[in-house]
């Protein structure tokens, strides 16, 4: 485990497993790409930034879980899914979303084809 990113979840340890989960899923089934640690996300990239993790506030402080990510990822398109806590169009036909994990077993098939979506959306621009 790279020690910037021990750094970025020193407050937030509990929440570690579930990006080492994500992290995991990235690179077994996207494969190659570029992780960038800052201070406040950390980025997977492939020509473009495709997703990203961070502690971001989605919800109202009183309906967040004690410990999760919140991972973000940009489409051509909106996903209509309770799933996505947010959801803009920073620019036209360019959506980002933004979707709160707490639990190892939210990040399943259907995150996982949506981060795949964003990687090739990444990959095309």
């Amino acid at each position: 485990m790279n020690q910037d990113i021990l750094f970025f979840f020193d407050k937030n340890a509990a929440a570690l497993p579930l990006y080492e989960c994500f992290e995991e899923r990235i690179r077994t089934e996207i494969g190659e790409v570029n992780i960038k640690v800052q201070k406040t996300q950390i980025s997977f990239s492939n020509k473009h930034i495709f997703a990203c993790v961070s502690f971001a506030r989605v919800r109202k402080k009183k309906d967040c879980p004690p410990s999760y990510i919140v991972v973000t990822l940009g489409l051509p398109h909106r996903l209509e899914s309770p799933r996505i806590d947010v959801a803009t169009e920073p620019y036209p036909n360019r959506w980002t979303h933004h979707v709160l994990i707490s639990a190892l077993e939210e990040i399943d098939d259907e995150l996982m084809g949506w981060v795949k979506e964003a990687a090739a959306f990444a990959a095309g621009k």
